[in-house]
């Protein structure tokens, strides 16, 4: 039977009315559904109701402007509010300010201790606190190290990263200060600049260092902002960095005066920041040490001043003693107690330097080429005219050992 036929077929019993829909059923045949349209219709009307009052507020809604997006300088900016993070490390607490200029101690974050009294040990410094040469700080003495990091509570996205070092002693404290600001290099191509702070430090575009006593404070400025330009980057540093490492600097215990070797070198055409600290071996002797390397320049002409001070005579004697071991080394008459022309080569592919050395009382001093400047293959009187000749040095030395104390 087809679908018209089945509905054509008279009702045998009346249906019954369900929800709205009347339903008839026949003996042997199909059930039939209808619709009732009243019915549907009825129950339809609280539903368009409903529809027409969503409509109406979604248009108001609509309506309202949204509201701003939250500046990241408000997601940050409260972040030095409550006056920045203690230092919990007892030992480091004296000398870290809890907030400095606009920056203040990361509230979120704890300081890692490392070596002496530390929750980490020293093997752990090379793994997650230096970024190389941490045998050369082990070298020179590093027994402990804190890291701590300031953040920006501008709201800028900035911090300034610091790593706080300790020595045994004070002669590997600032060996290793020089050594981060010489790097091996020539002083007067650097990029830092003297800071006032500590006993000695320095700045650059994106760092600072400071020395005082056994302590070594190495501070690096980060920024997350990718339109902030190097000449942005500097200003900065000089705001953060720079004032935090002053700071710690006058807080740190020791001395203000630098190592008895380094004192001694002549401050005259001595070039900014052109001091090398060597505590044990230098100049390619063993236990020479601590031995200070004075970087000079005067027109053209460079030259480097060595300065060894003894605490004691026979001290001094043996300093001297070694460079008149060197072979090749010629006695020198009329200089100091005794004196001698000697040639140093520190490895075989660097330049030779001529060297006069004179000892006077507990001080042995030299001066000697600067090996920098002095390329092997160039003609010899391009050579002469940036290096001192022999008597040149010769009179420096003598004008150097008659004005020391």
């Amino acid at each position: 039977m087809s679908l018209a036929e089945w509905a054509a077929v008279p009702e045998d019993e009346p249906g019954e009315l369900v929800d709205g829909f009347a339903v008839r059923s026949d003996r042997g045949r199909m059930p039939d559904v209808t619709v009732s349209l009243a019915a549907f219709l009825f129950s339809c009307v609280p539903l368009v109701a409903v529809c027409a009052a969503c409509n109406k507020n979604d248009e108001a809604r609509n309506d309202r402007p949204p509201p701003p997006p939250m500046a990241a300088s408000s997601a940050r900016g409260d972040l030095c509010a409550g006056g920045g993070r203690q230092d919990t490390d007892a030992i480091s607490a004296p000398f870290v300010p809890r907030a400095v200029a606009a920056y203040c101690l990361d509230p979120h974050g704890e300081p890692k201790t490392y070596g002496d009294q530390g929750k980490l040990s020293m093997d752990d410094v090379c793994t997650t606190a230096f970024d190389g040469e941490c045998e050369v700080y082990k070298r020179f003495g590093l027994d402990r190290v804190v890291v701590l990091r300031y953040l920006d509570g501008s709201g800028a996205p900035n911090s300034v990263e610091v790593n706080l070092s300790r020595f045994k002693t004070a002669d590997g404290a600032y060996a290793m200060f020089t050594k981060r600001v010489v790097a091996d290099g020539d002083p007067e191509r650097a990029s830092v600049k003297p800071l006032e702070a500590g006993a000695a430090a320095a700045t650059g575009s994106s760092n600072a260092y400071a020395w005082r006593g056994q302590y070594l404070i190495e501070l690096t400025f980060v920024s997350e902002d990718p339109k902030m330009t190097p000449e942005a980057m500097a200003r900065a540093n000089e705001q953060s960095s720079a004032l935090i490492a002053k700071q710690m600097g006058d807080k740190l215990p020791g001395d203000l005066a630098l190592p008895a070797s380094a004192a001694q070198l002549p401050t005259g055409s001595r070039i900014v920041l052109g001091i090398a600290y060597y505590p044990k071996d230098a100049l390619t002797l063993s236990a020479i040490g601590p031995l200070a390397v004075g970087y000079y320049k005067d027109g053209e002409k460079r030259w480097r001043d060595v300065a060894i001070a003894r605490s004691g005579v026979d001290s001094a004697k043996e300093a001297f003693r070694a460079f008149r071991l060197k072979q090749g080394s010629v006695p020198i008459s009329g200089l100091g107690e005794e004196a001698l022309r000697v040639t140093v080569q520190e490895a075989p592919d660097r330049a030779k330097a001529e060297y006069v050395v004179a000892r006077k009382g507990t001080l042995v001093a030299a001066v000697g080429d600067e090996e920098l400047v002095l390329d092997p293959g160039a003609p010899k009187d391009t050579l002469a005219s940036l290096k001192l000749a022999t008597d040149e040095k010769v009179q420096k030395l003598a004008k150097w050992l008659a004005a020391a104390h």
